[in-house]
This record gives C-alpha cells, sequence and structure tokens, in this order.
C-alpha cells in the first residue's frame, strides 16, 4: 500500500484494461491518469496516430469537448461571486438576444406555434441546462426545431460552432425555446449561452477571462481553444467509429486540426483542448473547495453548491440516457447520486466529452480521474473503455 491510499499491484490492472484497447485497435491511444491523496498514477499508452510512430506521451493535448464545461461553470461563479452576476437575475440585460421569448406548443411541432414565456431564462437555467434550448434526443431532422438549429449552424456537437459569438446569439435569438424556462433539463446550450455571458459581463474574450482567473493561477499552460503551431506535435488525430464496418476513421488531425488555430466561436460547452496534469489542477481545486498553490479561486460554498444535484426526479427521468439511476445536475457537471456500480459514489461529479475523455472527482474517496483517448464517443452512453477505466481505478483504493 502506497502513501497515497492506491495499490501499486492493483493500478497494474488498470495499464493491463486500458492497453488491451490500443492492442485490439479500439483505440489508437490514450492517458489515464488516477490521483488520490497527491500520489498520482498516469498511464500514457499507444501512439498519437494509428499506424504512426510517435509513441503517446502524458503532455499530450486532447480536445476535451465537454469536459469545459465545468470550467465554464466555475468561470461563470467567480463572476457570481464578484456580484458580476447573479444567479436568479434575468439574463435579458447582457443577453438581449433572449429577451422575450416565445416556447414551441409542442417540441415536434411547427415554429410558429408558440406561447410566450411564462418568465425570463436566469443565470441558473443557463448552469443547469433548463434554459428551454439544447439537444434534442430524438431522431435527426425529425423536429421542426432540429432542423432550423442545423441550419442555424446551432446544434449542439463536440465540434466548436463556426458562427462569431455575437452571430451565434442573434441566430439562437431568431428560434422559439422547446420548454419553458425551468421546465426541463436539455443538454449542451446552456454552457455555449454561458461563455458568452462571461465574455459579456467580464468585458473581455472568454479565454483571456478563463485564462486570468483559472488556467495561469492553477499552472494550467497547456489548456484553450486551441493550440499553438509550436504544440501541434503533441495533438493526437482523432478518429471516430464509422457507421456499420466499425473502422476507425479521421475526424481531426494536426495538419488541418479545427484547433489549430483560434477559433471564431470560443465555445463554453466544448471548444477547450488540455493536457491530463492541467485538467487534473482544476480537479484538484475543486476537490480542495476552490483552494489551489496558495490562492483562493472560488469559496467553498460556491464549490458545494456547484456540486449539488438541482434536478427534480422528473428531469432526471426524462434523461435516463445521460443520467441512468444515479446522477444528477449540478452546475456544469453531472453529480452522482446513488451507488449503483464501484465508481458511481454519491457526491462524485464530473463529465464526459463527446471526442473521447471522462473527468470526475470523488470527494468522499479523495479521488481523481482523467482519461484522453482519440475516439469519439457513439452515444450518450458511456463506451466500454470509459467504464473499465473507471472499475480500474477504484478497485485500486487500498484502505
Amino acid at each position: 500500500m502506497s502513501g497515497g491510499g492506491l495499490s501499486k499491484e492493483r493500478l497494474g490492472r488498470l495499464r493491463g484494461a486500458m492497453a488491451g484497447y490500443v492492442e485490439r485497435g479500439e483505440a489508437p491511444g490514450l492517458v489515464a491518469l488516477v490521483s488520490r491523496r497527491g500520489d498520482t498514477h498516469v498511464e500514457a499508452i499507444g501512439m498519437l496516430a494509428a499506424g504512426g510512430s510517435m509513441p503517446m506521451r502524458r503532455d499530450a493535448i486532447f480536445r476535451i469537448a465537454s469536459m469545459t464545461k465545468p470550467i465554464t461553470a466555475a468561470a461563470a461563479m467567480i463572476l457570481v461571486e464578484e456580484c458580476a452576476l447573479r444567479l436568479d437575475e434575468a439574463v435579458d440585460r447582457l443577453l438581449p438576444e433572449l429577451a422575450g421569448r416565445r416556447v414551441l406548443k409542442r417540441p415536434d411541432g411547427p415554429l410558429d406555434d408558440t406561447v410566450a414565456s411564462n418568465r425570463p431564462i436566469t443565470v441558473r437555467d443557463l448552469l443547469t441546462f433548463r434554459l428551454g434550448i439544447g439537444a434534442v434526443m430524438a431522431p435527426p431532422g425529425s423536429h421542426p426545431i432540429q432542423r432550423a438549429m442545423e441550419s442555424e449552424g446551432l446544434a449542439p456537437g463536440p465540434n466548436p460552432p463556426l458562427h462569431a459569438p455575437d452571430e451565434w446569439m442573434k441566430r439562437l435569438g431568431r428560434l422559439p425555446l422547446i420548454h419553458q424556462p425551468g421546465e426541463r433539463w436539455m443538454y449542451h446550450t446552456g454552457s455555449d449561452v454561458l461563455g458568452v455571458l462571461i465574455a459579456r459581463a467580464s468585458g473581455q474574450p472568454l479565454e483571456r477571462f478563463l485564462r486570468e482567473r483559472i488556467f495561469e493561477p492553477l499552472g494550467m499552460m497547456d489548456t484553450g481553444f486551441h493550440v499553438p503551431g509550436n504544440k501541434l506535435d503533441r495533438l493526437p488525430t482523432s478518429y471516430r467509429r464509422e457507421a456499420g464496418s466499425g473502422v476507425l476513421i479521421v475526424h481531426d488531425e494536426p495538419a488541418s486540426s479545427r484547433w489549430g488555430s483560434p477559433p471564431a466561436f470560443e465555445s463554453g460547452g466544448a471548444g477547450l483542448v488540455t493536457t491530463a496534469d492541467d485538467y487534473l489542477a482544476f480537479c484538484r481545486m475543486m476537490l480542495n473547495k476552490g483552494w489551489y498553490g496558495g490562492e483562493r479561486i472560488l469559496s467553498r460554498p460556491a464549490v458545494e453548491l456547484m456540486t449539488t444535484d438541482h434536478l427534480t426526479p422528473e428531469q432526471r427521468a426524462d434523461n435516463r440516457v445521460f443520467f441512468g439511476d444515479h446522477s444528477g445536475w449540478g452546475f456544469g457537471a453531472a453529480v452522482n447520486i446513488r451507488r449503483e456500480s464501484l465508481s458511481t459514489v454519491p457526491g462524485r461529479f464530473g463529465w464526459d466529452g463527446g471526442i473521447g475523455t471522462t473527468g470526475y472527482t470523488d470527494p468522499k474517496e479523495e479521488l481523481i480521474g482523467i482519461l484522453l483517448t482519440q475516439r469519439m464517443m457513439d452515444s450518450p452512453e458511456p463506451p466500454g473503455v470509459f467504464l473499465d477505466f473507471w472499475t480500474s481505478a477504484y478497485q485500486a483504493i487500498d484502505d
């Protein structure tokens, strides 16, 4: 047993389980990190690109997609603590595009069949994904609102939007809400809107605010919305599985990467790139209730509020594909509320990224786990490599 309460022998099982995915060709490479009580174990396995000659490295820079969301929520809470934002304040002051919303009578109804919204959208609605619009969990293109979001460049997805923030908000403001504010949980869009709100409230681009208030204080020097040219050799090629054949095909590669230059839209929902150690620093700050390296980023009450489940039982039940029977949603992250596996410890919080990443923090066990892979998720349900990573991380606890 090591001082950190992780079994060295059992950590060998983690390496074996993760290496199996690479050996079977299911993932070209990955970085797996488990940290507990200051003891950090990292495995870099496989290659930066399928069939390539460059080994995976601990400081590889991954596209973390929706693992961006907890960081965006933390940034919003910094502004809440400074009274630049209020949780239950209408967003209309800074986001006039969302004032006076109309709401569809039926989610699958025509876009002009609407009623007035019962109340304005609030900051809390953005943080909890209850603003009334987001990913529609129905066959693609089956609802008029889905087709409209797609045509306007607003459809939720792992790749950052192509429109600049003001144009993106203008387009969002043209569409009706799908549900009344506060009524239902709908994935993703709230974080992108929140990123625009943070930029407008702070008077600076989202990345600059994140860099000054979170990344630099935490030493997250490889985290941002793009990979500089001198670091592109550390960006793995990203793959997706071809429908039907299961063959891995390129989604994004360094030479022509969407993340190779500053984006038009700095996506608070899915835009960041980072390393395992950078993301570990953010998770440690959250685990330490806002404190990191002698500096307080957030107050303890703010972190506790962020990591509390804010959904009703009905809202969780409507989104079982995301939450199963074991999780709810805090501010920008899932929160485990019921134990049904080794890893679903009540109070554990974090999220997955659709381009192939997962990261959670467990205050009870004092454990942080981060898995970064190059293979995109096929559905909202976690893939086998995620499940086996979390089983392997928790079975290595040695006290």
